[in-house]
């Protein structure tokens, strides 16, 4: 524990003379200055400078407790090897005599602080008279108010220093409390307008809308392939740009692997994913500006409800689609006109009025669902209203009204980026129950497409002609036996001798029997044509001026033409 300090001074032996007032005075003046604001240090450096004024004793050191040690304060400038500071244990806060290297007299005067016991040390050639003792002892006691008063300024430093510490503390806690609100009110905000939008039927539409009355940028929603299915703001492309197909599923590997909103140019993108699968995703226009984490979070809680909304909607297409399938099936096998115009009213298709099948196939692709929606898009595109499904490879139509066969397959190839496919429509049918005899004539239909020396392209029952009475199913026999019947010998003739006759007579018949077109298309000259009919006459045996002859050359070259021209 410290030493009580005691401020009481010692008797004066010579009180009241001039030199003595005058070094008390000199003292008080000495003490004012100790406590104008100054540090131990510096209260000590005084202190020790002071010591010879007052007498013959001169200042050998100071020291101020540290702990269980006494420091020598100020420090030496040279490393203390008196052992003054050991020495000083020995006096147990009292004062009294040390020894002083060089010093006859040596006297350690103590330093009451509250920190403990500190001690000026003085030194003299002789014992100093009793006044000059007690005016050291006076500066040893104004020495120790001074420190005591400069420890409770340092502490009152700390405790000033602290307390702003701790307002800087609360007023950066206040600060992050308020961010923190802010944040929670802002997250609370985008949860109550997503909500709200989910919750209000808005669909795809509705949760574009709250994004962009959330952030106030420009929102576009794609599906997985980049096609746009919604956009809310200004500066809408037209029209919207489709992206690489490689590019674009590049992007959404890289987004999926992010986890989080990304920089795609001057969009902020988001993907939107349902049980690890890309169903679409969600962007920001936000031009070359920085985005917060604000916008980050509004679009990464946006695109989770995207996601919930785009997998409903997939599972209700799967759903519509199969009960569409499930439809088409029946109809095409037969069902009753009452329970077929309530399922397709159930599925949003009125069977009433007329109708026709149609038979989709397409090189190279399968008639899977994607297949089934493009053709239905193809349609839909035509404004025709349908009933798409598929049935033994192909995608089958239940086409409302009569369609143009040829717009529908071009509207089709432009939806598959490929023209590389044939169309078989059926005729009309006025009730459900007729729809199987039209689905027969659209495969019939199809086939004799698909036959013809032009498989690429949509033919009509109506435009089958004397074909129509083939039957379905690529049962060609009879129309085989009438072919070798009036083209067998022109058949074998060509087979034998590398010629064209059977296309020569084909072309001649399919231009009326005009020379210059007939030999214009064959690009041959007239001599050479009629070199060629000639032949045709002596090895067929027919007179092409006969009509019933010619006739019955016709329909064997066309059905020829059918068969692929591949009759031997």
């Amino acid at each position: 524990m410290p030493a009580t300090v005691d401020w009481t001074y010692p008797a004066c032996p010579k009180a009241g003379s001039r030199e003595h007032v005058a070094n008390l005075f000199s003292l008080f003046v000495l003490s004012t200055i100790m406590n104008d604001g100054r540090d131990e240090a510096d209260i000590l450096r005084l202190a020790m400078t002071s010591v010879a004024p007052l007498g013959p004793c001169r200042p050998e050191a100071s020291y101020l407790p540290s702990g269980d040690r006494l420091v020598r304060t100020p420090a030496p400038t040279a490393p203390d090897t008196s052992g003054l500071g050991d020495r000083l244990r020995y006096l147990h806060g009292a004062e009294g005599p040390v020894p002083v290297p060089g010093r006859e007299w040596g006297w350690a005067f103590p330093l009451n602080t509250s920190n403990g016991v500190g001690y000026l040390v003085v030194g003299a050639p002789s014992a100093p008279a009793g006044d000059e003792h007690f005016l050291v002892q006076v500066l040893a006691q104004q020495t120790s108010m001074a420190l005591a008063n400069a420890a409770a300024r340092r502490r009152a430093r700390e405790h000033a220093r602290e307390l702003q510490r701790l307002n800087e503390d609360r007023e950066a806690v206040n600060a992050r409390l308020a961010a923190s609100v802010a944040e929670l009110e802002h997250q609370r905000t985008v949860h109550e307008v997503l909500s709200e939008a989910v919750a209000s039927d808005g669909g795809v539409a509705g949760i574009a809308r709250a994004v962009h009355e959330l952030t106030g940028h420009s929102v576009a929603v794609e599906d997985r392939f980049g096609n746009l299915l919604a956009w809310t703001g200004p500066g809408r492309p037209d029209p919207y740009p489709k992206p690489d197909a490689e590019q674009h599923e590049e992007l959404l590997q890289d987004m999926a692997r992010r986890l989080r909103p990304a920089r795609v140019g001057d969009r902020l993108v988001a993907l939107a994913q349902h049980r690890g699968e890309a169903l679409g995703a969600m962007s920001l226009t936000v031009g070359e500006g920085r985005t917060g984490e604000e916008e980050g979070f509004v679009l990464d809680h946006a695109c989770s409800a995207l996601a919930l909304e785009l997998a409903h909607l997939r599972n209700l297409a799967e759903v519509e689609l199969r009960l569409r399938r499930e439809l088409v099936d029946d109809l095409i096998t037969g069902t009753d006109d009452e329970s077929a115009y309530a399922r397709a009213a159930a599925v949003g298709h009125d069977l009433h009025g007329p109708h026709c099948m149609a038979v989709v196939h397409w090189e190279g692709r399968t008639a899977d669902d994607t297949f089934v929606q493009a053709v239905g898009r193809a349609a839909a595109s035509l404004r025709m209203r349908s009933l798409p499904a598929r049935r033994s490879g192909r995608a089958v139509l239940v086409l409302r009204g009569q369609p143009r066969c040829h717009a529908l397959h071009r509207a089709v190839a432009r939806e598959l980026g490929s023209g590389t496919g044939s169309i078989g429509l059926g005729g009309r049918c006025d009730a459900p129950t007729e729809i199987p005899r039209s689905y027969e004539e659209a495969l019939r239909s199809l086939e004799v497409r698909r036959l013809s020396q032009d498989p690429h392209g949509a033919t009509s029952y109506e435009e089958l002609g004397l074909f129509r009475m083939l039957g379905a199913g690529g049962d060609y026999q009879e129309m085989e036996t009438f072919v070798r019947e009036w083209l067998g010998p022109l058949m074998d003739y060509d087979a034998a001798h590398h010629s064209d006759l059977a296309q020569t007579l084909s072309q001649y018949l399919e231009c009326g029997g005009n020379y210059d077109g007939t030999a214009a298309a064959l690009a041959i000259h007239r001599s050479t044509l009629r070199y060629r009919l000639q032949r045709i006459r002596e090895v067929s045996g027919n007179d092409l001026k006969n009509v019933d002859s010619r006739l019955n050359l016709h329909i064997a070259t066309r059905a020829w033409k059918i068969l692929g021209g591949s009759l031997r």
